[in-house]
């Protein structure tokens, strides 16, 4: 799978609705039952952090669950692709973009949403065929101004930023016209998952599925 190829798939992807809620899960049990809450509010594509020892786990489960599409976040080496790919992610995220880590997606056929903030980075993704990108840390690289500011010279480019996104600055980058989607923290708490409170993560995904993408 080039990357060419593998950007049309996590654009599609990040097409399917305009917030991918990004998970930090440390008890698998809780997996299915969190995945459905979120797909039942209408956020179908879910990143599942490779930073606890459930992570693989919980993709496994969440992989089950009707409607939804599991990636692996913090993809950072070949291994983790390997790891996610078998446990059945169906797309990987990683906060940068290595040529190893490039070679393996595309060996492994498993759609790679590389991240780039400046415009070097960017341009270096671009000359790999990745026109479909995460912009990690958003706003403690400049937030939604900055982002506005790489659409004019890097226009074929699009982002899912995330790192610092939340309900009060979400609009802001869903309106430009660089960005596809966002990814965000603030759908799954840590409280909820622990109490299996999956009535208030369903509100959330409802609410944050309505935000608008002009």
């Amino acid at each position: 799978m080039t990357p060419e190829q593998q950007s049309q798939k996590t654009r599609a992807l990040c097409q399917l609705a305009p917030v991918v809620p990004v998970i930090v899960i440390k008890d698998a049990a809780k997996a299915a039952d969190l995945a459905r809450s979120l797909v039942a509010g209408g956020l179908p594509v879910l990143e599942v952090t490779l930073r606890s020892d459930a992570a693989l786990d919980s993709i496994r489960a969440m992989s089950q669950v009707a409607g939804g599409h599991v990636g692996a976040g913090t993809v950072l080496t070949p291994d983790d692709a390997k790891r996610a790919k078998d446990a059945g992610a169906s797309f990987a995220v990683s906060p940068g973009l290595t040529d190893r880590l490039i070679d393996a997606c595309a060996d492994l056929e498993l759609p790679l949403l590389p991240g780039a903030v400046t415009a070097s980075e960017i341009m270096r993704a671009a000359d790999a065929g990745f026109d479909m990108l995460k912009f990690f840390p958003a706003e403690a690289v400049g937030g939604a101004p900055a982002l506005k500011s790489l659409a004019g010279p890097l226009p074929r480019v699009s982002f899912c930023p995330t790192g610092g996104v939340s309900p009060d600055n979400a609009t802001d980058y869903l309106s430009l016209p660089n960005v596809v989607c966002v990814g965000g923290s603030w759908i799954v708490t840590e409280n909820d998952m622990n109490h299996g409170n999956w009535s208030a993560i369903e509100g959330r995904a409802r609410t944050a599925a309505a935000l608008r993408r002009d």
